[in-house]
């Protein structure tokens, strides 16, 4: 079996390590041979936000990079959707062996362009994070994944609230395997149907496998002279917030009074983006206030294992990331949400995240009450063994898809 795995930012490329490392076991094991062909759109494409990443996490290299690069949401979305169809088209012209499935991760540009991609040429399309919903139209991610979640063959959705989300909007669970070819409300070609799985969540699958991992290969900690919860790590990076000018600086004031008043190191790695802003978006006075601050550190975009020890360590965590918010949870560190809703809604339910928004005393409400209160951290995202479960339900699928065709 021959998928296409599409990658193009930094989350999505640690999303596929743990499905390469399921690949690699399920290859190991079974008679029935996967082989996992990795694009990357070139959606982030500096060393600092993609490249390194491959290094650190020991993926394979991808077989294709489009280089697609930044641009308006319609010129790189389409630049994408045809790059990807002609891997699609030609790959299967070049080698005899079409791809039976795209795999894609997320919510970003480079998720939406292939399924798109696929779904026109009747290539099964696998969506890894299916069912989250900020219900904000406003956020291109929104549109992103739900027409994603649209156009795949089968969901895996990481949480109940996902699965919730996916039922509510009319697509059906996987159950007996004669419902599966039968009862789908959505058919694809040669009659295979749609349906969800709840799959836990590949993330927490790679934090708790590079976890350890982490604390050798990171120095950061004693580079930067941390004391572990004893400081507060910031990510920033939406443009609801770096285009604001008034969003930005409540954060960036929030930040500092926490940086003075509570006598609490910030660390804040920018996305190169964030940092090119912030002179236009900032009050002079402030951003020299913060530039001062000896309490707070700004650094160039932290490399995985750096973010895995900052998140474990931290007193609490602010950020507009949703990866970053599970990737706290899953390190028992308590979030403020910089945003007004989130995806992950269980967090906010368990009291672990609060969600704040750019509003200055709202952030500051919910630092206090994080940082003075205790907070639990049920298990919501699964045994960490989410990629063996999609992997397997997609040597299923096309089982049938090969037997039934």
């Amino acid at each position: 079996m021959k998928l296409l795995t599409v990658i193009g930012a930094r989350p999505q490329i640690i999303k596929a390590a743990a499905f390469s490392r399921a690949v690699a076991q399920w290859n190991e094991s079974h008679d029935i041979q996967v082989q996992e062909v990795i694009l990357h759109t070139g959606q982030h494409y500096d060393d600092n936000m993609s490249a390194v990443f491959f290094r650190e996490l020991g993926i394979p290299e991808p077989d294709i990079n489009l280089h697609v690069g930044s641009g308006s949401h319609g010129a790189q979305t389409a630049r994408m959707i045809e790059g990807i169809e002609e891997v699609l088209v030609n790959g299967e012209k070049e080698s005899g062996e079409k791809f039976d499935g795209v795999v894609l991760y997320g919510d970003t540009n480079s998720t939406l362009a292939g399924a798109v991609a696929a779904a026109k040429i009747h290539v099964p399309v696998f969506h890894i994070e299916a069912g989250l919903r900020s219900w904000n139209m406003a956020m291109p991610e929104e549109i992103n994944r739900i027409v994603c979640d649209q156009l795949s063959s089968v969901l895996f959705t990481p949480t109940k609230t996902g699965m919730n989300n996916l039922l509510k909007a009319g697509f059906r669970m996987s159950g007996l395997e004669d419902e599966r070819m039968s009862g789908e409300r959505v058919h694809f070609r040669n009659g295979k149907g749609q349906y969800v799985v709840l799959s836990g969540d590949v993330m927490y699958d790679n934090s708790m496998y590079f976890a350890s991992m982490a604390e050798t290969k990171s120095d950061i900690i004693e580079r930067l002279h941390l004391t572990p919860k004893r400081f507060i790590l910031a990510t920033i990076h939406r443009p609801a917030n770096t285009d604001s000018a008034t969003n930005l600086t409540s954060i960036f004031r929030a930040l500092l009074t926490i940086a003075t008043e509570h006598d609490m190191q910030v660390v804040l790695p920018l996305h190169p983006r964030t940092r090119k802003l912030l002179p236009n978006q900032l009050p002079a006075e402030l951003l020299q206030q913060v530039e001062q601050c000896p309490n707070i550190i700004i650094t160039e975009p932290a490399s995985f294992f750096d973010i895995i020890r900052l998140e474990k360590h931290a007193q609490v965590v602010m950020t507009d990331s949703g990866g970053v918010q599970k990737e706290a949870f899953f390190f028992s560190t308590p979030c403020v949400i910089l945003r007004p809703e989130t995806e992950w809604i269980e967090i906010v339910e368990a009291g672990a995240g609060i969600l704040a928004d750019a509003d200055y005393d709202r952030i500051l409400a919910a630092y206090r009450q994080l940082a003075n209160h205790p907070v639990h951290f049920p298990p919501l995202f699964g045994d960490a063994h989410a990629a063996e479960q999609i992997l397997t339900e997609i040597v299923e699928y096309l089982s049938r898809s090969a037997t039934k065709s």
